[in-house]
């Protein structure tokens, strides 16, 4: 470990293992250390006896629940969308050939009591009663002017720039209402809370775009969602882009104390980090808010619920799926996410499913409390281990200090915002946006 470096990275989260693949490829010498004796970090993928060591102080798992290999529980479960970010990034640097990925069967969303199938194109979305019938041609009207679209062709603009106009007057000039305006936001844009309106449109129109993209291929291959995940869990994500950082010479050391970032006396710089009486030394250092604990601050908290469950979701009654809680329809600020998966995932045995719920919190009261509308859709449940999470994010950008470190893991039920953090710190770290290019061949 007495050795230097050109980047450490610390913990094995997926943010860490993907700039830890990226650097490896791009010819850095990596050192990626873990205090954990596994991968993920976060986001880890537990067994049974893992996840009662967690959750339940050691506790030993009841023995109806069986055996321990059966099961690959995520602390932090989201699904990929076929056309985002991070699946570019899996096939780009030939990752995915680690991953097998299984298609999740459907994608709900709770409106005014009752639960409904998302739509997978802009017909199906025109038919669903999700949409009013005089919010129909509105709609088309809408989805049309995003199809059409051209950068670099005023004439497909409308008058409006997405660059500079916000999602509440892109709505407003369609003449699109609430409900219309919570589908397309919640739904498909998988918008977090109705922040979002205030900001520029590109950011969700982007979204809208990437889901119908999405939802055609998983139309082309005659599945109800655009939604995959890998199977066994979401822990085989970060370990998929160690192995490509182990390929291109990158060392990890896992179950490796970190007792000290060692920085200048004279500039705060980063110099190197210390476990026991060794030192290993680099230009920068990486690395999640655990590591950093005075160079974080916290923005919130996170909900999150891991519930086992012996039959299906009953709204859903399929082997895995996704149910959003818009905002408005429980009388929140933000969105709650239910995801569900079972033994076609390779997460859980026979005759189990897995349900998680997620949301921002929004009171220093029960958990259980703010995310109850969710659990009264799952059915009964027969244990459920309940998380209450700070989050936090880095108090400087790192370019002074060489100290780069990532940001927690949100509610959301998708890898958008991981991989905007990811293409975040690559841009601080090297001063270029993240270009995706196939990796060369090794030696």
């Amino acid at each position: 470990m007495d050795e230097e470096y050109d980047v450490i990275i610390l913990g094995t989260g997926l943010t860490e293992c993907m700039l830890s693949g990226i650097l490896a490829v791009e010819g850095k010498k990596v050192l990626h250390m873990d205090r954990n004796d596994f991968y993920g970090g976060e986001c880890a993928s537990l067994n049974l006896t893992q996840l009662y060591q967690r959750f339940r102080n050691g506790a030993a798992p009841p023995e109806e629940l069986g055996r321990d290999r059966d099961y690959n529980i995520d602390l932090i479960p989201k699904f990929l969308m076929e056309g985002e970010g991070l699946v570019k990034v899996l096939v780009y640097t030939d990752v995915i050939r680690y991953l097998e990925f299984n298609a999740i069967a459907t994608s709900m969303v709770l409106c005014q009591g009752s639960i409904y199938k998302v739509p997978s194109t802009a017909a199906e979305a025109l038919s669903s009663s999700l949409v009013g019938l005089l919010q129909k041609p509105r709609a088309r009207t809408f989805f049309n002017f995003l199809k059409n679209w051209k950068e670099d062709d005023p004439k497909t603009h409308e008058g409006l720039d997405l660059n500079r106009d916000t999602m509440a007057k892109v709505y407003s000039s369609f003449s699109l209402n609430e409900d219309t305006q919570e589908f397309i936001g919640h739904a498909m844009a998988l918008q977090l809370d109705d922040k979002y309106k205030a900001r520029p449109a590109r950011e969700t129109c982007d979204r809208v775009i990437m889901y119908a993209n999405s939802a055609a291929r998983a139309m082309e291959g005659k599945r109800d969602s655009p939604y995959i995940y890998p199977l066994f869990g979401l822990g085989d994500l970060p370990q998929a882009f160690a192995r490509l950082s182990a390929v291109y010479a990158g060392t990890f050391m896992l179950n490796t104390p970190v007792d000290e970032i060692v920085c200048s006396k004279d500039d705060g710089s980063f110099v190197g980090v210390r476990s026991g009486d060794q030192v290993a030394k680099a230009k920068i250092v990486i690395g999640d808010p655990s590591y950093f604990t005075s160079s974080v601050r916290k923005i919130g908290r996170v909900i999150r619920a891991i519930c086992l469950l012996r039959s299906p979701i009953p709204s859903a009654k399929a082997d895995s799926a996704q149910i959003i809680l818009p905002q408005r329809q429980t009388g929140r600020e933000h969105d709650i996410y239910i995801t569900c998966l079972s033994e076609a995932q390779k997460i859980c045995p026979k005759g189990c499913w897995i349900a998680s719920v997620s949301t921002i919190a929004e009171t220093s009261g029960d958990p259980k409390n703010e995310i109850a509308a969710a659990l009264k859709l799952l059915g009964p449940i027969e244990q459920i281990f309940v998380s209450d999470s700070d989050v936090f994010e880095p108090v400087s950008d790192g370019t002074k200090t060489n100290v780069f470190i990532s940001r927690s893991y949100d509610a959301t039920s998708h890898f958008e915002t991981v991989y905007e953090d990811v293409k975040d710190l690559y841009y601080r770290i090297t001063g270029k946006d993240l270009v995706l290019q196939k990796r060369p061949p090794t030696a």
